[in-house]
């Protein structure tokens, strides 16, 4: 009963409530922003490759490492698993509508992720946390709306989406290689523990080498693919296409299914709006908050453009799916796998699952622990900081809980909870970006006309702005 009850609450929620709202906020911000997401495609690439192999001194983080932290949550298993289920569920074309909203999503999470970076604080030297929460209580001064957010967002991804990745590593590796989920899920109790106990600096650095292999392994995998198919790929492209607007008898719901599908795929898939990537662009160490919105917005397109469309290819140029079949989510793209490359290709692919869901695991837990640390406050007493102390003790053996019972359980009432607290974090980030976005707006024609002036390194100074309330961390620069 409570699952059903979930379900029609989600169905509501994110079909009409949320899908509105994101839309609408990317239409708007894509054309306030004048297209960011094309016309500064260059100066993403830029920012982002100048910072590979930064140095960083003590805890700071660099803007290459916030993106690998930000890129370790999103791209997981939902761009495998997910990406399948959309194909079965909304056919090929849903694949189109998942391009569409990676596309409006990318001016959203430029938004979100400046305004992550204007309204950071200052944790020590060079040292800064943010996000949602913070840019809620110190811009729009709605402390209670700030707080209900930090809590959601700690719940959901401390340690319910957590559970959710082990649980796709426990039932991965027994698949392949048929060991017990009981065993899988200690030894990975052991890895996180090694790795968040060990704090931000640890999870940066663990990111920033894991990132990169891990997707372009899965890449290289997936252009090999089209290599051996390549005289199917125009064929591919015209079936997404044709498919979008014009579904298959066989996808239940026609074209509203493959168009709603696509995009819910590539919002669960993406994060855009949503408010988490936030949290891990407010972290880096930067002279300009445009700097991490760029960054971000790039993430996009590798989680969806890259990562998601890899999966697409993988399983739609094999042709081993059934429209409404039983074979769906990373089955299917270990069956797809082993159609192409043999026998072995499962195994392989489960190990890759590993690395996608394990970095999940580490970075959805970074953003439980930035919201734990909201309610230190910025001006902390002692007795605050001992309470969040406190909780991030008991925060980090709830995550180390929540990986075994993950991996040992079956998660459907999990994943409806984490559905509904997803969309009500979504409600919550639209309604505060939508509010402060005029001070991103600012900051991208700041950087813009500093970058005209001939100014390689742009650095932000506040009094830029029309309002100056919780700015707290650009202090440092006046």
């Amino acid at each position: 009963m409570l699952n059903n009850v979930l379900e029609f609450t989600n169905n509501i929620l994110w079909n009409y409530i949320v899908l509105i709202l994101l839309i609408g906020s990317g239409i708007i911000f894509t054309l306030k922003t004048k297209f960011v997401q094309i016309r500064m495609l260059k100066e993403m690439f830029r920012i982002i490759f100048s910072g590979v192999g930064q140095k960083t001194k003590g805890k700071e983080i660099s803007a290459f490492q916030a993106f690998c932290v930000s890129a370790a949550s999103h791209v997981g298993v939902g761009n495998i698993a997910g990406v399948a289920i959309a194909i079965v569920t909304g056919g090929p074309g849903s694949i189109f509508w998942m391009w569409v909203m990676s596309f409006l999503g990318c001016a959203i999470s430029f938004v979100e992720c400046t305004l992550a970076q204007i309204y950071k604080l200052p944790r020590g030297r060079k040292q800064f946390y943010g996000g949602p929460a913070y840019y809620i209580k110190n811009a729009l001064k709605k402390p209670v709306l700030a707080n209900l957010f930090a809590i959601l967002i700690s719940i959901t991804f401390g340690l319910i989406y957590v559970s959710v990745q082990a649980n796709t590593i426990a039932q991965s590796v027994k698949t392949a290689f048929g060991i017990n989920t009981v065993i899988s899920g200690l030894l990975l109790v052991i890895f996180v523990s090694l790795v968040i106990f060990g704090g931000i600096t640890r999870i940066a650095k663990f990111t920033e080498k894991l990132v990169p292999l891990m997707a372009g392994l899965y890449l290289l995998a997936a252009l090999i693919t089209v290599i051996i198919y390549r005289d199917k790929v125009p064929a591919m492209f015209w079936l997404i296409i044709h498919d979008a607007f014009s579904p298959q008898a066989a996808v239940g719901g026609g074209f509203g299914t493959a168009f709603i599908t696509g995009v819910r795929r590539g919002l669960f898939s993406n994060e855009a709006g949503e408010g988490s990537i936030p949290n891990a662009a407010a972290t880096a160490s930067s002279s300009h908050p445009v700097n991490q919105g760029l960054i971000h917005t790039f993430g996009v397109y590798v989680d969806t453009w890259l990562i998601c469309s890899a999966t697409a290819f993988i399983i739609l140029l094999s042709n081993q799916y059934t429209i409404g079949g039983e074979l769906t989510g990373v089955s299917l793209a270990q069956y797809s796998l082993a159609n192409i490359f043999g026998h072995y290709a499962p195994h392989i692919l489960s190990i890759l699952i590993f690395l996608f869901a394990f970095s999940s695991i580490v970075g959805n837990y970074y953003y439980g622990e930035v919201n734990i640390s909201f309610f230190k406050g910025h001006k902390s007493n002692i007795s605050q900081i001992k309470i969040t102390r406190n909780l991030m003790k008991f925060f980090r053996f709830g995550v180390v809980i929540m990986v075994f019972v993950g991996s040992i359980a079956e998660l459907k009432l999990i994943w409806n909870c984490a559905d509904l607290f997803m969309g009500l974090l979504c409600i919550i980030n639209i309604f505060a970006i939508l509010q402060l976005c005029k001070y991103a707006f600012i900051a991208l024609e700041d950087y813009i006309l500093k970058k005209k002036n001939g100014i390689k390194v742009p650095v932000f100074d506040k009094n830029v702005m029309p309002d100056k309330t919780g700015m707290f961390a650009w202090e440092l620069n006046e």
